[in-house]
């Protein structure tokens, strides 16, 4: 976060390319390109990698070629943006806040794994793309089987499974550099080297890069490196060792949606947004500071064993290891009753931190109300002080597979699966705004408050082995841990040859959970009306999955193929210990999924495609709804709540086609097309809740704290449901290649905030906001292009140039829809005592302001405008 960050890594390239005799990327003969099987570059036998008429599963593959090219300065999801019914943005618009959905499931039901080994956090079953920035640079392949696909693992692959697969230590031996640089002062630096195998079956692999700068938005400054090392051991044909440890420790400031209204009041103030502004941000004794730092590191560790023990058996076995360590930052306190949000602002819309420093120490700040009474002292309740909530973890973890290959057709395989899983989620303060100390009331242990003295840096160690908790004394705004266990058997029976491969799999998993509160009385703190422990012992859950399915190859050209499955799914540790409490889920149950698709493909020297049909339920899925302002009978106020919906059920089917063409050798066109229905297919019964986890039994239209929701038929939100894309490549002399993609999005929906007006009253009237659902973003085009040109400088040296601009025509668009506010009319508004119905409406077409037809008071994200990157890269 320091103003000379861009210097020093000017600095560093300058040293860099001046000392070193090093060159970036490989020899043509080793790049891997469009046509290579993935097979080649699969690290451990332990990833299920989809094979081509023969798996029978819907796949994308994307080779490390395409991603060096056109990556350039975006999220790593984001070269999934063309692959059907996938959704990739970069949310926020801060470095590594990228997101993206598959077939309209997020990652949390999305498997994310690397070598074969899974990454979704084991307590929420998220994936922070932040955490994984330098994979971008150690990809060998990128693959997606949308749909249960053929991993063979328990694992959470509702809409597919993202298969990275890193780079081999024992690749040919090479020195590479490159420097990025791009728009909003992004420069990035890497350098790597690979030994080769030597005679005795040696080799080694070291990458580390470091990039910095800013992104589109404004107040997204950050700093992130990156290191990849590998050792490979090769004494036989009989065994393959592989070494790696790779990590890529990162700070960056974020962004919150804010409404469009509010980007239009710091664009034109008329119509034009500023699709740059941040409301998180602003500046401290000249510095940039933000109340949103994300910070982390995440360094994983795994040694794979390839043993073939005979022609017809292998074993494949990998131990891992992960230490998460870092956090992200928000605000404690308020200023007269009013949170740092909603305190007034410079007229570019800045958070005045210089005023709220002043304020915390006692000076008259005339629009903020009174003047502090205890100058230099935050409470929860008084003066501003920002806080990072830790989020580290200890991971380690084993994954055997043994395969076993009967005759020519038939083979097995059988393997276990375990992992434990520990995660610390204490809160520290890491700057006192002014303040010399903030007082912690919340812990029950120290009573009535303990005060905390000490600030700690928003940014990652630079030790990967950092312990998670420094100084326990010094915890604020929460603590508590989660402890998560997981071991699991599966099994596989697949027949296969020239014209027909078939698969039955299986596999039975049991998950133990169990949350640790620090800061409650043990055996005499009550929730919801318990008397709570601090260890909840551990609760265990069985799940289990059966899938299968046919390939069959119809000739040389033509096959097709059928798939289905059953998943019994653990839910994960928010919903067996919901509400942030101690108290079990008395209504937990595992999800339930089947899915069943459809595909066809077809192959010739010139045209090849594939097309896919999809059907997947998904029913018992615990969901929490927070933010809820519900009326209470009687006094006409409203309580601002939560409800825990039971029996949620979603359907999601769709179509998928996917080809390329080559029209010469010197150009090829690729395209897609994707077009899903996803909706929710019933009405769930909500738990009403408020904020200190009471039921709440006041409420019109509720039995006990118990309401129907009108949800049946509503749209899920968060992805666009129709996307398309083309694109082609062109290569007029041989080291020259120009390439340019449109891409189309829509039918994308606002996330529905469910409130009252989702209540479906005891008559059956189902309230009008239920019935138009989710709010309909307006679909939108954006246009990629860019070209690269090796200069061949004998000898096996080569200059390699590389430019892309994204968005090209500069598209003003929403990308994530982040609420669904809809226009009324006249059925909304009943007559008063003073006015009638068509006056109140009257009044509220006369206030309306609308953008691209839709309320401006909805809360979005903006999608960058036109952004660029350029890469220069040196071989030899």
């Amino acid at each position: 976060m320091k103003s000379n960050s861009v210097k020093k890594s000017v600095f560093t390239v300058i040293l860099t390319l001046s000392t070193a005799s090093v060159y970036f990327a490989q020899q043509k003969k080793d790049t891997i390109s469009r046509e290579t099987d993935i097979e080649a570059v699969v690290l451990t036998g332990v990833a299920d990698i989809a094979k081509d008429r023969k798996t029978p599963v819907a796949v994308s593959t994307i080779k490390e070629a395409q991603i060096v090219e056109r990556l350039g300065n975006q999220e790593f999801p984001e070269i999934l943006a063309t692959t059907p019914s996938i959704y990739a943005t970069k949310g926020g618009g801060g470095f590594g806040d990228g997101r993206m959905n598959v077939r309209g499931f997020d990652t949390n039901n999305t498997a994310v794994m690397i070598n074969g080994v899974p990454v979704n956090d084991m307590e929420g079953g998220t994936v922070y793309w932040s955490n994984w920035a330098g994979l971008s640079d150690v990809t060998s392949a990128l693959q997606v089987q949308r749909g249960l696909g053929s991993s063979k693992l328990a694992i959470a692959s509702v809409g597919g499974t993202i298969n990275v697969i890193t780079r081999a230590a024992d690749k040919k031996e090479e020195k590479n550099v490159s420097v990025t640089v791009g728009n909003n002062g992004y420069l990035k630096s890497m350098f790597s080297y690979n030994t080769g195998k030597n005679a005795k079956g040696w080799a080694a692999s070291f990458l580390m890069s470091r990039t910095a700068g800013a992104m589109y938005i404004d107040g997204s400054d950050f700093e992130g490196y990156n290191y990849y090392m590998a050792l490979g051991y090769q004494p036989n044909k009989t065994h393959d060792f592989q070494f790696t440890f790779t990590g890529a420790p990162q700070w960056h400031m974020q962004n919150y949606q804010s409404s469009i209204a509010t980007y239009i009041k710091y664009g034109n103030g008329v119509d034009e947004p500023n699709r740059r502004y941040n409301s998180n941000w602003g500046y401290l004794n000249g510095e940039k500071m933000s109340q949103s730092v994300n910070y982390y590191s995440k360094p994983v560790m795994s040694l794979n064993w390839d043993w073939t023990m005979s022609e017809k058996s292998k074993l494949s076995s990998v131990l891992y290891a992960s230490w998460g360590r870092g956090g992200g930052t928000g605000v404690l306190g308020s200023i007269n009753g009013k949170n740092i949000n909603a305190l007034p602002k410079t007229a570019d819309g800045l958070i005045r931190f210089d005023d709220i420093y002043n304020w915390n120490q006692g000076v008259n700040v005339a629009d903020f109300g009174a003047v502090n009474k205890t100058p230099g002292i935050a409470t929860r309740t008084n003066g501003l002080v920002r806080r990072a909530h830790v989020n580290s973890h200890d991971w380690y973890g084993f994954l055997t597979n043994f395969q076993h290959k009967i005759n020519q057709e038939w083979n097995f395989s059988v393997g276990l699966d375990g992992r434990y899983y520990y995660g610390y989620h204490p809160g520290v303060i890491t700057d006192f705004w002014g303040n010399r100390e903030y007082r912690e009331n919340l812990n029950m242990n120290q009573q009535p408050y303990y005060s905390v003295t000490q600030a700690y840096n928003a940014a990652p160690s630079a030790n990967p082995f950092a312990k998670a908790i420094k100084d326990k004394s010094q915890i604020a705004s929460r603590n508590y841990d989660g402890e998560v266990m997981w071991l699991g058997t599966f099994g596989q029976v697949e027949y296969s040859n020239d014209i027909i491969s078939a698969f039955v799999q299986g596999s039975v998993s049991e998950q133990w959970f169990q949350r640790i509160d620090n800061w409650i009385v043990d055996g005499v703190t009550k929730q919801q009306g318990q008397v709570v422990n601090t260890k909840t012992g551990f609760k265990d859950l069985l799940g289990f999955n059966v899938k299968g399915g046919l390939n069959y190859n119809l000739d040389s050209k033509n096959n097709v193929f059928v798939n289905a499955g059953y998943y019994s799914k653990q839910p994960n540790n928010y919903a067996v210990y919901p509400n942030n409490s101690q108290v079990l889920n008395p209504r937990l149950t595992n999800e339930k999924i089947a899915s069943v698709e459809a595909g066809y493909g077809f192959r010739s020297s010139a045209f090849r495609a594939n097309v896919n049909l999809y059907y997947t339920t998904w029913k018992d899925r615990f969901t929490r709804v927070s933010g809820i302002n519900i009326p209470v009978t009687g006094n006409g106020t409203a309580i601002n709540a939560y409800a825990n919906l039971l029996g949620v059920q979603e359907v999601h089917m769709g179509a998928e086609f996917e080809g390329t063409l080559k029209v010469t050798d010197y150009l090829d066109f690729n395209g897609m097309f994707s077009i899903g229905d996803w909706k929710y297919k019933n009405n769930p019964i909500g738990e009403l809740f408020d904020n200190n986890n009471n039921p709440l039994t006041d409420v019109p239209n509720a039995t006990q704290n118990q309401v129907t929701l009108a949800l049946d038929g509503v749209k899920v939100s968060d992805a666009a449901q129709t996307t398309a894309a083309l694109g082609f490549t062109l290569k007029p002399v041989k080291p020259l290649s120009i390439f340019s993609t449109w891409r189309y999005n829509d039918n994308l929906y606002g996330v529905f905030n469910i409130d009252n007006n989702f209540i479906i009253k005891p008559d059956g009237t189902v309230p009008n906001n239920a019935k138009r659902g989710a709010l309909k973003m307006p679909s939108y085009n954006l246009f990629d292009a860019g070209l690269s040109y090796a200069f061949d400088l004998g000898n096996a040296q080569k200059l390699i140039l590389t430019g892309n601009v994204y968005n090209v025509f500069d598209t003003v668009y929403i990308s994530d829809g982040k609420s669904s506010t809809h226009i009324k009319d006249l059925s909304d508004f009943t007559a008063t005592p003073t006015q009638t119905a068509q006056q109140q409406y009257d009044a509220y077409q006369a206030n309306l302001k609308t953008w691209k037809g839709i309320d401006q008071n909805n809360t979005v994200y903006f999608g960058s405008g036109r952004t660029w990157a350029a890469t220069v890269s040196y071989r030899f």
